[in-house]
């Protein structure tokens, strides 16, 4: 048996039954519906970046955009154990360690696998408001 670290092992542990792409056109709908257009994947990680360094500015240059999406996808994968929130630093960004490697996916597989952590991520923060 393949465990979750493994593409072939993550794929066998994703729920047959639960239809991520259903899930994901529902929650493409409701931002769309909040910001007035669809977003892609770089913009809901630009999303997920600002709402967990709390910095809601109006201008990030290029540089912070690019953080803001890598804070956003450690912080996804901190609860499947992949990162660990290390410190924030004096200014309120959140610096993280890798504890274990990525695993290694097609196109596809790594697509599924960011979403399936996106939308358990838009499901916590939904039970916690």
């Amino acid at each position: 048996m393949q465990g979750i670290d493994s593409p072939a092992g993550y794929l066998c542990s994703m729920n047959v039954k639960d239809d991520i792409q259903s899930r994901w056109w529902a929650l493409e709908e409701k931002l769309m519906s909040r910001f007035g257009k669809k977003p892609d994947m770089e913009a809901i990680l630009f999303l997920i970046g600002i709402q967990e360094v709390g910095d809601f500015q109006t201008k990030f240059t290029k540089e912070q955009k690019q953080d803001l999406m890598h804070v956003a996808v450690c912080s996804l994968l901190s609860p499947s154990g992949y990162y660990e929130l290390e410190m924030v630093d004096e200014e309120g960004w959140p610096h993280y360690r890798q504890l274990k490697t990525l695993p290694v996916f097609n196109f596809i597989e790594q697509e599924n696998f960011m979403k399936d952590h996106i939308l358990l991520y838009f499901e916590n923060q939904e039970q916690n408001e």
